[in-house]
Formats: C-alpha cells, structure tokens, sequence
C-alpha cells in the first residue's frame, strides 16, 4: 500500500484503492515522505496484515529524509517481530529515521535501486523549557544516541565506537560505500534480482 505523510495530497479515493488492493496482492508496501506516528501506524498495519496473510516475503520501498525517532523504532521493531521476511528496497534516498527502518530488515534483505544515497547522523532535538526539563530531554538524547549506536552496529558489523565517531556529522553514503559499510545488501537494477 502507498503510504505518505501528505494523506490530503492522494489520488482520489478510488484510484487510490485500485492502487492499495493491487499493491497489497502483491505484497508492497511504499514508504515516502517524513517518518511520523501517523504513517508508523498504518506501515506496521500493512505490515502485520500482510505477515498474517502469509510468510512469503514483503517488500518494503524507501525513499525518506527520516522524521521522528520513536515512529521509525516502532516500524524497525515490527519488521523484526512478524513471521513474514520484509525486503527494504531503498531508492532516491534513505535518510535518519528512514536508515532505522532500512536497517530493520536482515543483510541479505536490504536492497536499494542505483541512485539511493543513504545518511546516518546524531539523534537532533529542539530542546527548551526549563534548566531541570533541559538536563532530562539531553539526557534522552544522549541515551537515543548510545542506543542508535549499538542498534547500528549490529546491524552493519561496525563499533559501536565507529559509529560514534562516523555519525559526529552527516555522514553520507552512496551505494558502494554503504555495502561496504555493511548498511546494505546488494544494489538492484530490475525486480528479477529480487530472490525468489
């Protein structure tokens, strides 16, 4: 199903059911735009349907410059908890909260098209309020960033301590750089690459 953070700019609604039925057939889920709770929501419902429907694999496409942290935990801990193998397909880019989600999948499952870019960096957040309420939300944001750390390093065979130092500032990828990171599985050109 075609998922977006713009739900008022889709096609009319029966176009966009036409096109939801056919992707749910064939077992498609697309990612585009910020990441928020919203569009958590309705991926891990896609997601949880179609897990429960079979355990053939699903595919999942990317293409988002991130958003909130806790929205793309909740899609990246989905892909881990349901029985069906989900395939991250990365095009345009993949970037922050979209690399989370990314890196849901195992290795061998993470594809991307020729022309992704991916981006990892540092966990941001506006902090204010009082002096009390700032020393907790920096706290929280210094556990996030240990978290992401560790979460990334499993997921690509780097330290921890690599990724700190790697993830200081923006820290780009293109796709031979992201392989041999371990961010990313292979690059396809065609859905023929695709496993079986």
């Amino acid at each position: 199903m075609v998922y977006t953070n713009e739900s008022d700019e889709r096609i009319d609604d029966g176009t966009a059911r036409a096109i939801d039925e056919r992707l749910f057939k064939t077992r498609t889920v697309i990612i585009t735009g910020g990441i928020n709770d919203k569009l958590a929501h309705r991926i891990v419902s896609q997601l949880i349907i179609l897990s429960d429907e079979s355990d053939e694999p699903i595919d999942l496409f990317i293409s988002s410059p991130g958003g909130h942290v806790e929205s793309g935990d909740m899609v990246h801990d989905v892909i881990k908890f349901i029985r069906a193998p989900v395939r991250t397909i990365g095009s345009g880019w993949v970037a922050s909260a979209g690399t989370l989600i990314f890196v849901g999948a195992d290795i061998q499952n993470r594809f991307c098209l020729p022309n992704t870019r991916f981006l990892l960096h540092q966990p941001s957040g506006g902090i204010n309020g009082s002096a009390a309420d700032i020393e907790i939300q920096a706290g929280q944001l210094t556990k996030m960033r240990e978290r992401f750390e560790i979460l990334f390093a499993n997921a690509t065979g780097q330290t921890a301590e690599k990724i700190r130092e790697d993830t200081k500032r923006d820290f780009w990828l293109d796709t031979r750089q992201a392989i041999d990171y371990g961010l990313l599985g292979s690059v396809i050109q065609s859905v023929d690459q695709l496993p079986s």
